[in-house]
C-alpha cells in the first residue's frame, strides 16, 4: 500500500445452491488464500453464501438460519487478518428479507451494505423474495452485535491516503440513479459490485462497457465479483465474470467461464489510489465531495509495500501491438500536419522554412510539413529545406539532409554557416578551440537567424523541430532552436518521434525516401556542434549526455500524466526496466530528470506555438503552468533519501 497502491481481489468460489455451510467453507479458503497473496480487499459474488439462484427458498427458516451461521463461521474466519471482505449474504431484519454485503474484518461484521435496485423482469424477479435496501445507515442487532445497516457507508481506511470504498449490488449499477455516483460524490475513490449477472449472447460486451464507463465517469476503482459455477443451471448461467477497472481502463479481468469447472477462481489486481485522487484534484469538473447522510467508518489497515503484479510500460507514449501504433502514428501525424496547415491557410503563408540537419526531429518536421502542404494543395517547391553545415556536421547526416529535400520534392538551399559563426566568434572574443557553451550555442543561434531571416526574405514562417522530450529537459539552445514560429513536434515524445519517422519509411512509395529514412533511424541523436571524430562520426552523442530518452519520456509521463512523486517513479521504473538498467542507473538519471526539469522550465513558458497531441504537454498553453523560479528541492530531498 504504500506509494498509494493497493493490492485487491475477487473470488468465485465454485458453491452448492443452498448449502450454506459448504459455501461458507468455499469462501473462507478463498478469502485466505486472497489474503495470503497480500490482497487487503476482497470481494465475493451476489448472496454467496446460499447461492443467487435459491429462489423461493430463500422465505425458508432453515436456509435463513444456515445462512447465519455460514457467515458467522466466515466472520471469525478473518479474525486475526485485517483484509476487508465483502460476502453477499440474505439479511432478514424487521420482517423483511434484503439482499446485502456483509462487510467483514478481523473477526467483525462492519456494516451490512444492501442493494437497493430490486429487478423484477425478464428472468429475474428478486421481488418475490427481497425488499430494496434503506438509503440511510441505521444499526440493527446481529448475533449480539450492533451493525450499521444501510446504502450509504463508506469504509474509510487508513492505510492509503484517502481511500474511501463504497458498496453496491449487481442491478444498483445498471440503474440511471446508480449508488456507485452517490458514493463517489460523497468521497468513494472504490467501488465494489457483488453481482450475479447471467449469460446471454452479446451481455458481456455490455457489461464490460458499463463497468469501464462507471470508472471512468467517477474517477475510480470499481470491482466487479459475479457468480459462477455451482448456481443453479435451470433457466439461466452464470460465467463467473471478473472485472477490476481504474478509471476506465480494465487493470484485472476473469473473462466468462475461464476457469476449470467446479474450480474456485481468484482474480487480483494492483489498484492506484493515489493516482485517483490525483486524476480527481486535476479533473476541475469533478463534483466536490459532499458526505451528506453518509456513515463514514474508519477501518485501520496495516500499511505495507504491496509486492506489485501491475505492469507499468517502460515506453507509455507507444503502443506496444503493431496496428495501435501504426494507427496512433496516421492520427498524430493528421494532428500535426492540421495544426500547421491552419497556421499557414489563417495567415495566407504559402511558404515554410525548415532547418533540415539530417536528424530525427527535424526529419519528422520536414515529413509533417510536406504532408500540411499537400493538405493546402500547395506545391512542395514552395517548402524551403536549409542546411546549415558546420564544425560538427558529417557526411552522413548532411547526405541524409541533401536526399530528404530532394525525395520530398522540396527547395533546397545549403548555407555554410561556418564563415559566420567564425566571425561572430571574433567580435565576441570567443576562441575557436574552447568547445564550450558559448562555442556550442553560437551555431545554434546562427541557424535560427538564418532561417528567420530566409523567412522573411521569403514571406514563409519558421518551423519548429524540438520535440517534448527536449523542451521537458531544456535541452535547446535558448532563442536558437528554441525558437520558431510553429513548433510541430512540440507535443512529440523522443521515443515516439523515431516511430512516426519509421511508420513514414515503411509507408514510403519513395525507395530512395524509404532508405534515406531508415538510415536517419540508425543515426546516434546528436546536436553535432562539436567536430566530428577523426574518422568523421558524431562526436557527441546527446543521450550519453543527458541520459537515455526512454527513461526521460518514462519520468516525464509518469510525474506529469500520473502526478508520481519521484520515489513512486523510482520504484516502477526499476520493475519497468529491470534487466536494462540497474537501480544506480535509474536512480542517477532521475536526479538528472528533475533538476533539468525545474531549471529548464523559463524556456517552456515562452515556447511557440504548436499542437499537442497526447495526454502530456508543456506549452504555458496547454497542460502546464508553473513559475520558472519553482525550487527543487522536495524532489530531489526524496530522491536523496533513496540513495
Amino acid at each position: 500500500m504504500k506509494y498509494g497502491f493497493l493490492k485487491v481481489a475477487a473470488a468465485v468460489p465454485a458453491i452448492r445452491v443452498a448449502d450454506p455451510d459448504y459455501n461458507a467453507a468455499a469462501v473462507i479458503a478463498a478469502g485466505k488464500k486472497a489474503f495470503l497473496n497480500g490482497a487487503r480487499v476482497v470481494v465475493f459474488p451476489e448472496l454467496v453464501l446460499t447461492g443467487y439462484t435459491c429462489s423461493d427458498l430463500f422465505l425458508q427458516d432453515a436456509l435463513l438460519s444456515g445462512a447465519r451461521k455460514a457467515l458467522l463461521k466466515v466472520r471469525d474466519a478473518t479474525r486475526g487478518s485485517d483484509c476487508l471482505w465483502f460476502v453477499g449474504f440474505p439479511l432478514e431484519w424487521q420482517g423483511k428479507l434484503y439482499n446485502t454485503a456483509a462487510v467483514l474484518q478481523d473477526g467483525r461484521i462492519l456494516a451490512f451494505i444492501p442493494k437497493r435496485f430490486i429487478p423484477n423482469y425478464a428472468e429475474f424477479y428478486e421481488a418475490r423474495q427481497f425488499a430494496p435496501g434503506p438509503v440511510e445507515p441505521e444499526n440493527i442487532r446481529f448475533a449480539a452485535e450492533t451493525v450499521p445497516f444501510g446504502s450509504h457507508i463508506l469504509l474509510d481506511v487508513d492505510a492509503v491516503r484517502q481511500l474511501r470504498i463504497g458498496a453496491e449490488l449487481c442491478e444498483d449499477a445498471w440503474v440511471m440513479n446508480a449508488p456507485d455516483l452517490e458514493h463517489c460524490m460523497a468521497g468513494a475513490n472504490l467501488v465494489v459490485n457483488l453481482s450475479a449477472s447471467n449469460e446471454t449472447v452479446g451481455k458481456d460486451d455490455y457489461r464490460r462497457s458499463l463497468v469501464t464507463g462507471i470508472s471512468a465517469r467517477t474517477i475510480s476503482g470499481y470491482i466487479y465479483c459475479s457468480a459462477g459455477d455451482g448456481e443453479s443451471t435451470q433457466d439461466i448461467v452464470f460465467g463467473g465474470r471478473v472485472l477490476i477497472a481504474e478509471n476506465g481502463s480494465v487493470v484485472g479481468e476473469k473473462k466468462i467461464f475461464d476457469n476449470a469447472y467446479g474450480q474456485t477462481a481468484v482474480t487480483y489486481a494492483d489498484l492506484d489510489i493515489a493516482r485517483l485522487n490525483y486524476e480527481r484534484r486535476r479533473m476541475t469538473t469533478y463534483a466536490g465531495c459532499k458526505e451528506g447522510d453518509y456513515l463514514i467508518l474508519p477501518v485501520h489497515v496495516q500499511q505495507q509495500e504491496t509486492e506489485l503484479a501491475r505492469v507499468f510500460d517502460p515506453h507509455p507514449f507507444v503502443p506496444d501491438d503493431k496496428n495501435r501504433r501504426d494507427a496512433r502514428c496516421e492520427e498524430i501525424l493528421n494532428i500535426q500536419a492540421r495544426g500547421l496547415a491552419k497556421r499557414l491557410s489563417h495567415i495566407s503563408c504559402e511558404t515554410a522554412v525548415i532547418g533540415v540537419s539530417g536528424g530525427l526531429d527535424s526529419t519528422l518536421a520536414l515529413l509533417v510539413t510536406a504532408r500540411a502542404f499537400d493538405l493546402l494543395n500547395l506545391p512542395r517547391k514552395k517548402i524551403l529545406a536549409v542546411t546549415m553545415p558546420a564544425f560538427g556536421t558529417t557526411d552522413r547526416t548532411h547526405n541524409n539532409a541533401l536526399t530528404l529535400a530532394r525525395t520530398l520534392h522540396a527547395t533546397l538551399k545549403e548555407v555554410n554557416i561556418s564563415a559566420s559563426v567564425t566571425q561572430h566568434f571574433a567580435d565576441i572574443g570567443q576562441d575557436r578551440d574552447v568547445h564550450d557553451v558559448t562555442y556550442e550555442n553560437g551555431q545554434a543561434r546562427e541557424r535560427t537567424q538564418v532561417l528567420m531571416d530566409l523567412a522573411n526574405k521569403t514571406g514563409g514562417i519558421v518551423i519548429g523541430t524540438g520535440d517534448l522530450s527536449e523542451l521537458a529537459l531544456g535541452w535547446a539552445t535558448y532563442n536558437g532552436d528554441h525558437m520558431s514560429m510553429y513548433g510541430v513536434n512540440s507535443g512529440v515524445p523522443k521515443t515516439l518521434v523515431s516511430h512516426l519517422v519509421r511508420f513514414f519509411a515503411e509507408t514510403a512509395k519513395d525507395p530512395a525516401l524509404s532508405a534515406c529514412l531508415f538510415d536517419v533511424l540508425d543515426t546516434p541523436v546528436s546536436p553535432e556542434l562539436l567536430p566530428p571524430t577523426g574518422d568523421g562520426k558524431i562526436s557527441q552523442k546527446t543521450e550519453d549526455l543527458v541520459g537515455p530518452y526512454e527513461l526521460h519520456d518514462y519520468f516525464l509521463y509518469y510525474m506529469l500524466r500520473c502526478g508520481y512523486s519521484p520515489a513512486k517513479v523510482y520504484r516502477i521504473a526499476k520493475q519497468s526496466f529491470a534487466g536494462k538498467y540497474d537501480a544506480a542507473t535509474i536512480l542517477k538519471w532521475e536526479k538528472i530528470f528533475y533538476k533539468r526539469f525545474f531549471a529548464q522550465q523559463f524556456k517552456r513558458s515562452c515556447l511557440p506555438d504548436g499542437p499537442k497531441v497526447g495526454s502530456v504537454a508543456v506549452s504555458p498553453r496547454g497542460d502546464l503552468r508553473m513559475p520558472s523560479d519553482a525550487s527543487r528541492h522536495l524532489w530531489l530531498k526524496e530522491l536523496e533519501e533513496l540513495s
